[in-house]
């Protein structure tokens, strides 16, 4: 089948080591599948339905990566939000973490449901991909020079975030998440940006953002994941799991790496990477 053969298995193995990295590290991996294929000459229609369901599988394996890696955090926060839901009340900072992701994702899951599709469709060109490349850099930027300074205390990491995020605070995350939306834009920087205008530390930052993104990416790919089964999955499956295998590796590093990177650092180097690779990428499209 020729669209098969757009992707084969060496492409795929490396579209799925860049997503599991380019996701959780605030650089776009939306972006940067768009961009890289374009850089190598690969003739990829990312429009294509194929290619989205190809996509899906690395989303959901990358999900799945941190619900493990965060998995003690999580079944605290659904006992948290069992107790809630039974007591009627948030009495605890479990339950108080639980509700601030559901109202978290609940404007990213809004927009992601009806626009998803139409802004990747939009913008799924190279050039566009690397000007937004530019502007997520801009962002990143913008969020280490406005970010309130967050206090230091001895608190578990998800009782000082549920100390220090208000619902509100959680609505506008979730929102700013959105960006992702638009290729080119992280959805872990526009959330670590977003913590870090309520408050939060780099590292907590990093913490809620991952735990927020978990449920979102899981539950868009499981949307997707029948059509990777059907007709326009044909001829993808195996390069798919292929991708999806290589993805749950890097992601699984890239998160280890990155909750200690945060301890101590800042978004400016992922800043200064955005902004100088974009401007790179743009030129070379353009000329």
């Amino acid at each position: 089948m020729i669209l098969a053969a757009l992707i084969s298995y060496p492409r795929a193995i490396v579209l799925g080591l860049l997503q599991g990295v380019s996701e959780l590290f605030p650089v776009s991996s939306l972006g940067h599948t768009v961009i890289l294929p374009g850089l190598l000459g690969w003739h990829i229609h990312q429009n294509d339905p194929y290619f989205l369901d190809f996509l899906v599988a690395t989303h959901l394996a990358t999900a799945i990566v941190l619900f493990l890696f965060f998995w003690r955090d999580w079944v605290r926060i659904l006992k948290g939000l069992g107790r809630s839901l039974r007591d009627r009340e948030v009495g605890d900072p479990d339950a108080k973490l639980a509700w601030l992701l559901v109202v978290g994702t609940i404007p990213a899951g809004i927009l992601g449901l009806t626009l998803q599709d139409t802004l990747r469709k939009a913008f799924a060109s190279p050039k566009l991909a690397a000007t937004f490349l530019i502007a997520n850099g801009v962002l990143l930027f913008g969020a280490e020079l406005l970010r309130r300074r967050a206090p230091t205390t001895a608190e578990d990491d998800d009782v000082r975030i549920s100390n220090r995020v208000s619902y509100r605070g959680a609505a506008l995350i979730g929102t700013v998440q959105s960006l992702a939306l638009i290729l080119g834009f992280s959805r872990s920087g526009a959330s670590m940006g977003g913590g870090l205008g309520v408050g939060l530390s780099h590292k907590d930052a990093a913490r809620f953002a991952f735990l927020l993104a978990t449920p979102l990416i899981g539950a868009a790919a499981l949307l997707k994941l029948p059509e990777l089964f059907g007709h326009t999955g044909n001829g993808v499956r195996g390069q798919a799991l292929v991708a999806a295998l290589c993805s749950a590796v890097t992601a699984f590093l890239a998160v280890k790496f990155l909750m200690r990177f945060f301890e101590t650092k800042t978004l400016t180097p992922f800043a200064i990477y955005c902004t100088l690779a974009g401007i790179a990428c743009l030129v070379y499209f353009v000329s």
